[in-house]
């Protein structure tokens, strides 16, 4: 992860179905930009006791694709190892996200072991990138009024506060 904020979400669901849905949601708020890297979990207890797990591990795919690349650098630099040294660098960046990144398969099971049977349970750690896309919009926003209104916003701003302290004032 980054310096973004963090955020782990965790859920108990009475409904298999619920938990399946939400734990699709989570991939829509990456490709709206909601949320960068992360790591999710579903954790179903089937009605037969068996514990399954459907887990996105974001971090180890994005270390494996730097992997990739810083790899296939080096194979460029010192031909003609650029395939091996690919799939060396992408084994190596993956297995760093995976254990800089990842919530453990093992841990997952286990929690799964305390669910009752025909219920689900929904696990995110993740980058929140909220005030990333906040202040682009509040960015484009400005800029937007500037041009309508052909004038400075952060000006405008500045004579709005002015004539608000000469009233006060008077």
């Amino acid at each position: 992860m980054s310096d973004k904020p963090v955020f782990l979400y965790a859920a108990l669901y009475d409904n298999i179905a619920d938990a399946e849905a939400d734990y699709e949601a989570v991939f829509d708020l990456h490709a709206a930009g909601a949320i960068g890297t992360f790591d999710s979990a579903v954790i179903r207890k089937e009605d037969d006791g068996k514990v399954r797990v459907t887990k996105t591990e974001k971090p180890t795919q994005h270390g494996g694709w730097t992997g990739a690349g810083v790899g296939a650098l080096v194979g460029i630099i010192f031909p003609p190892a650029i395939v091996a040294s690919a799939v060396v660098g992408a084994g190596a960046g993956a297995l760093t996200g995976h254990l800089t990144g990842g919530i453990s398969r093992g841990d997952l099971k286990e929690l799964g072991e305390e669910l009752e049977a025909g219920t689900a349970a929904v696990i995110v750690l993740g980058e929140s990138k909220i005030e990333e896309q906040l202040e682009k919009a509040t960015t484009r926003a400005n800029k937007l009024i500037e041009k309508e209104i052909d004038a400075d916003a952060d000006e405008f701003k500045r004579d709005v506060e002015g004539a608000e302290l000469e009233t006060a004032a008077t």
